[in-house]
C-alpha cells in the first residue's frame, strides 16, 4: 500500500463506527465491531468491521467470515460504491474526511476491484445499495414528465451520489440517479439502467437530467433482456424508453411492460413463453419503423399476435406530457383489441374514479 494510501486508511480507522453507518448503513454495532452481510451493504451477520484498536488489531480491519475475505475501510468504500480504480476510492475518501483534494492522483495505483466494473454483479450491487424513489427527486423528475403516479413494481430505485465518469481521463462526479434494474426472463437481474439528474434544476415545474453529456447509461448484460413492469400473463407491452413504458403504465397500470431501452435492443427482447398477444409500443422515427417491423414478425413466428401502439408525437411520453391522461386513454382506446379494452383499460378508469 502506498503511503498515500496508508494516511487515508489510519484517518479512517479513527472514524471507523461514522465510516460503517455512512457505507455500510444496514448493519450495526455490536460491541467493539460494525456487523453486517457483506462489503457490498448487504443486510446480515457475516462481515465484522473492527471499531476499535485492541490486541487482535487495528480499528478499521474487517473479515467475512463467510468468505474470507478481509481488508481495511478503503475497501469497504470500493467495494460498497462500486469504484473502478483506487484514484477514485481516495477521492471518495477525501470528501468524507472532509480533506482537499490530492494534486498527484496519478502515482496513486489502481487496486483489483473484486467484481468486474460494468458487469451483471456491479449492477446488482448497484441496485441493491439504492433506495426506493418514493419522495426522492427520481420520483419528482418522472412527475415533471407528466406520470404523476409511477407504477414502477419494485423496478426502479433511486442513489443520491451515484458515480459518472465522463471518460476515463476526466476525474469521476457524482449526481443523484434514477436506476432501473434489467432483468431476463426468470426475473434475475442482468444489468441497471441510470438516469443522472440535477438536483438544482427543479423549479416547481419541471425536473430535468444532469447537465452532463450522457445522462443515461447502462451497464450488464442488456441484450434480449428488458426492465419489467409487472408479472407477464398472457399479454404483454414493450417499447423502448422507461418514461415512454411508464407514461403507458400510468394509463394502464395492470398490463405488464417492458422497456428494452433503445430500438435495437427491443427489436432483439426475447419473448416469454404462453405470451399471447404483444403490443410494440414503437416511437414515430425510422428507427421505430424497423423496430415494428423485426419484432412483428418474431412474434408472428412464434404464433403471438402483434399490435403496434403508434403515438400522436414522438412518444408516448410527449403525448401524456402535451395532451394529458384522458386525451392519452382515449388515444389507447381506439388501438388496444376490444378485450383489452375491457380488462385494462376499464379497470384503470374504475380504479382512478
Amino acid at each position: 500500500m502506498s503511503r498515500g494510501a496508508s494516511e487515508l486508511a489510519r484517518r479512517l480507522a479513527r472514524e471507523a463506527e461514522a465510516v460503517c453507518r455512512h457505507y455500510l448503513s444496514n448493519g450495526k454495532r455490536a460491541g467493539r465491531y460494525w456487523v453486517v452481510g457483506d462489503v457490498h451493504n448487504t443486510p446480515g451477520r457475516s462481515l465484522f468491521v473492527r471499531l476499535q484498536e485492541s490486541p487482535k488489531g487495528p480499528a478499521g480491519k474487517w473479515t467475512d467470515a463467510a468468505t474470507g475475505e478481509h481488508g481495511d475501510l478503503l475497501d469497504i468504500i470500493r467495494e460498497s460504491l462500486a469504484l473502478r480504480d483506487f484514484r477514485e476510492v481516495a477521492e471518495e475518501a477525501r470528501r468524507f474526511l472532509k480533506l482537499p483534494r490530492a494534486q498527484h492522483q496519478t502515482a496513486l495505483q489502481p487496486v483489483r476491484s473484486l467484481v468486474p466494473i460494468g458487469s451483471r454483479q456491479a449492477a446488482r450491487r448497484l441496485f441493491a445499495i439504492s433506495s426506493p424513489i418514493q419522495g426522492t427527486i427520481a420520483e419528482a423528475y418522472l412527475q415533471s414528465r407528466g406520470i404523476a403516479r409511477v407504477h414502477h413494481g419494485g423496478s426502479l430505485r433511486f442513489h443520491p451520489r451515484c458515480y459518472y465518469r465522463p471518460d476515463e481521463y476526466l476525474p469521476t462526479e457524482t449526481w443523484p440517479a434514477m436506476i432501473a434494474c434489467v432483468t431476463d426472463l426468470e426475473g434475475r437481474i442482468t444489468g441497471v439502467h441510470r438516469t443522472w439528474l440535477d438536483p438544482d434544476g427543479f423549479d416547481r415545474i419541471r425536473l430535468g437530467k444532469a447537465p452532463i453529456d450522457t445522462p443515461r447509461r447502462a451497464m450488464g448484460d442488456l441484450l434480449g433482456n428488458a426492465v419489467r413492469f409487472g408479472v407477464v400473463d398472457d399479454v404483454l407491452a414493450a417499447g423502448e424508453g422507461l418514461e415512454t413504458m411508464l407514461s403507458l403504465r400510468y394509463v394502464l397500470p395492470s398490463m405488464p411492460m417492458a422497456a428494452a431501452l433503445s430500438a435495437n435492443h427491443l427489436s432483439a427482447m426475447l419473448l416469454p413463453s404462453g405470451l399471447r398477444r404483444l403490443y410494440i409500443a414503437r416511437d414515430a422515427d425510422a428507427a421505430g419503423d424497423a423496430v415494428q417491423a423485426i419484432l412483428s414478425q418474431r412474434a408472428a413466428d412464434a404464433g403471438i399476435e402483434a399490435i403496434a401502439l403508434s403515438p400522436r408525437l414522438g412518444d408516448f411520453n410527449e403525448d401524456l406530457h402535451i395532451f394529458g391522461l384522458e386525451a392519452l386513454r382515449a388515444e389507447l382506446r381506439l388501438q388496444l383489441a376490444p378485450e383489452d379494452v375491457v380488462r385494462f383499460l376499464h379497470f384503470s378508469t374504475l380504479a382512478a374514479e
